[in-house]
């Protein structure tokens, strides 16, 4: 390919300046409209630390007011910017303005928790209309971009690689996917409070909580409680003990992460150490969930029923996608009697290639809501919005 050919792709890609706030110079004419506006964020601590050079990648072929590292900069203010000023720009009588919104798409690079995270920020602006996102498998498990046909492996970060999925985008079906509300109430202290201590250097996407106040519905006298969100899972017990070991040790020694193959491999090495594997043998003395917490759901509205959980379950996974654990498909042939009939908060995903027939669908143990109340008396609720 060209480079004259390569160029003339690329505008259907571009941002101007002044859509995105900057500069002056306004385009009155629909001469140029691009096909696909994307604006970009990348985590450049994903993939081994090879965000960082995707970013000078997508920055050598776009607009590089249209890329953003988001260890620097939050999704969030860069998201209602743009929106407001596409907005002042409508009322100036812009076309541009208008036709940029209506094609805009997002594009997102990093793990599973840097692509919940720009699709928690895309739902609490309620961006209207809501932009499709196109998640990039950087991470390790990448559960999320494979449920969607974007693959699991880390792509390549070459200028040919970038612009093959740039197309890919452009040509991309818009999905469905449901999102859960997960919310954790503790019981007042008398003294002191429950505000996490942030690690230094801790990226933003792990921010997940927000504790509620009055007159939040949710808010209850005697007790702190706080409310996130996921799209692909959340879990407790052992795999949640291994994820933070995985977590803690990559801030530690970020040199023995370097790329996807030996990040899974350290990643099975802590769960082998933590009890995964012969934990009867090995690891006797490891929790199950029936030591760390009771578990309760609802099937119906105010009817809670407590569930039985054998003494061999030692984590608990609540999971909304087809895939878990870097690409492992637990459903199987999915039954439509034990499946949750029910949409819940949707926000838009683009997949090259799949579909699924029935998308609102959550499979699940059929319940509205689950419960889990610990032993230490703090209670975490899964919900819908």
């Amino acid at each position: 390919m060209g480079d004259y050919d390569s160029e003339d792709i690329l505008k259907d890609f571009y941002m101007p300046d002044y859509i995105l706030g900057h500069g002056s110079e306004k385009v009155r004419d629909l001469s140029h409209v691009p096909a696909c506006p994307v604006i970009v964020f990348i985590n450049s601590k994903s993939g081994g630390q090879r965000g960082g050079d995707l970013i000078i990648t997508y920055r050598t072929l776009l607009n590089k007011k249209q890329v953003f590292d988001l260890v620097e900069t939050a999704p969030e203010e860069v998201l209602q910017q743009l929106y407001e000023n596409i907005e002042n720009l409508k009322e100036d009588g812009d076309p541009l303005a208008s036709e940029i919104q209506k094609r805009l798409k997002l594009i997102v690079a990093g793990g599973d928790g840097t692509a919940n995270w720009l699709l928690g920020v895309v739902s609490d602006l309620k961006l209207s209309p809501p932009p499709p996102v196109a998640t990039v498998p950087l991470g390790t498990g990448n559960n999320l971009p494979f449920s969607f046909g974007w693959g699991k492996k880390n792509p390549g970060i070459d200028r040919q690689s970038v612009m093959s999925f740039l197309n890919q985008v452009k040509t991309a079906k818009e999905m469905k996917i449901d999102g859960w509300y997960l919310v954790m109430r503790m019981r007042a202290l008398k003294e002191g409070s429950y505000d996490p201590i942030a690690p230094s250097g801790q990226t933003k996407s792990l921010n997940a909580f927000r504790q509620v106040f009055k007159p939040d519905t949710l808010y209850m006298d005697g007790f702190h409680t706080f409310r996130g969100r996921f799209w692909n899972y959340f879990s407790m017990g052992m795999d949640a003990q291994v994820s933070y070991a995985f977590h803690s040790d990559r801030k530690l020694h970020p040199e023995k992460f370097k790329n996807q193959l030996v990040n899974q491999s350290n990643y099975l090495k802590l769960g082998c150490t933590q009890g995964w594997f012969c934990t009867s043998c090995f690891h006797p003395s490891s929790r199950n969930i029936a030591q760390l917490a009771n578990v309760r759901i609802m099937r119906r509205q105010g009817q809670w029923e407590d569930l039985y959980v054998p003494r061999s379950i030692r984590s608990i996974v609540c999971l909304n996608l087809p895939s878990f654990s870097g690409g492992l498909d637990p459903w199987g042939t999915p039954d439509p009697k034990k499946s949750l009939e029910r949409c819940l908060a949707w926000t838009n995903i683009t997949t090259p290639e799949r579909t699924w027939n029935s998308p609102c669908t959550v499979l699940a143990s059929p319940c509205r809501q689950m419960q889990f109340v610990s032993s230490l008396e703090k209670e975490q609720q899964i919900i819908p919005p």
